[in-house]
């Protein structure tokens, strides 16, 4: 049951990958056509670097995979380094 009926409640919410890592925070809500489009999320400074120093990015939101409490996001949607996503494929999924 999905617990947010207004967007504003959304902003400042954590957002977290599907591999359970922190990505940063809800600034604001994009709508097209009175339907979400996407989301701009504040990015924490871990994945600001590995973003090459980005403050936030625009996940579309078919990219979101659950929202409550919390939010979390496709990890296959992230604009990682090439390098980086090497290192992620080479290494064993999480069961």
């Amino acid at each position: 049951m999905l617990k947010i009926k207004r967007v504003s409640e959304s902003v400042g919410k954590k957002v977290y990958t599907d591999f359970g890592e922190y990505f940063g925070e809800i600034e604001e809500a994009s709508i097209t056509d009175n339907k979400i489009s996407g989301w701009r999320i504040r990015v924490s400074s871990a994945i600001g670097n590995l973003l090459g120093g980005a403050r936030g990015v625009v996940i579309p939101h078919s990219f979101v995979k659950a929202v409550g409490d919390i939010f979390i996001i496709n990890h296959a949607s992230l604009p990682l380094e090439k390098e980086q996503e090497q290192l992620n494929e080479g290494s064993p999924e999480l069961m």
